[in-house]
């Protein structure tokens, strides 16, 4: 179950007509809003015990700690995600727990955790979170070269991302169209065409899988085997891409 609350901004009254300018004389920061996102389980646990220990156990296990909040986040932008199609609202984006202010896991009642309290919780320290999948390094000297005009987005960079960002959240279908055309874009152009070396001859060696799962999403029928064949895609897609940053 996910609950969402808004929290820390004063009610915004839509205003009925056409909205007024008004004057002001200095240009105060505005109070923003806060959104807490609360994942609760389904199924209670049997007994208290079960719960601490359950906890415990988390703060024990990194590896299982982080497969918890990832599967909390996956329910977070499963939400959005249906969001921005009901409203049509492409700038609708999802979320990572590394951007959060804060994420906290623990146990309660259902009302105690639907209203952010617990029973007994755990904060991940912002130190200790994964940093974010990059699939170019030194991003703040790209980020410059951009913004100067020194260098140019390619088309496919964005494909990617956006390939990535679908098949992270399980949705096969929207990435294996994205990867099919990012990937047509990276082999026309000049970072990885067939005969460009290693780079173009390893994503040439996906094409033909990523062209099947395309065609697949089209029919609805996707085959067992498109998540492994996509994520090796995707991960040759942005080897190539770390290649070019890199100048290799």
């Amino acid at each position: 179950m996910l609950v969402l609350k808004t929290l820390g901004a004063p009610e915004r009254r839509r205003s009925l007509g056409r909205a007024k300018t008004r004057p002001v004389e200095s240009a105060d920061p505005e109070p923003v809003p806060t959104s807490r996102a609360t994942i609760v389980r389904a199924a209670p646990f049997p007994a208290g015990d079960d719960a601490g220990g359950w906890l415990a156990g988390l703060r024990g296990d990194s590896d299982t700690l982080e497969v918890e909040v990832d599967a909390a986040a996956a329910v977070l932008n499963r939400a959005l995600h249906a969001h921005r199609v009901a409203a049509a609202d492409p700038y609708v984006t999802e979320v990572s727990p590394d951007r959060a202010l804060v994420v906290r896991i623990g146990y309660g009642s259902g009302d105690e955790v639907a209203e952010g309290r617990f029973q007994e919780c755990v904060e991940l320290p912002r130190s200790g979170r994964r940093r974010p999948r990059r699939s170019m390094e030194a991003p703040e000297e790209r980020f410059a070269a951009l913004l100067g005009g020194r260098e140019e987005v390619l088309p496919a960079e964005e494909l990617v991302l956006r390939a990535r960002a679908d098949l992270n959240s399980g949705r096969l279908a929207e990435a294996a169209l994205q990867a099919r055309v990012a990937i047509e874009a990276l082999l026309a152009s000049k970072v990885a065409a067939p005969d460009s070396g290693a780079a173009g001859a390893s994503l040439a060696d996906h094409r033909e899988a990523i062209a099947a799962a395309a065609n697949a999403a089209l029919g609805g029928d996707l085959p067992g085997d498109t998540a492994a064949a996509l994520e090796e895609a995707v991960a040759a897609m942005e080897q190539a891409l770390k290649r070019r940053r890199l100048g290799g």
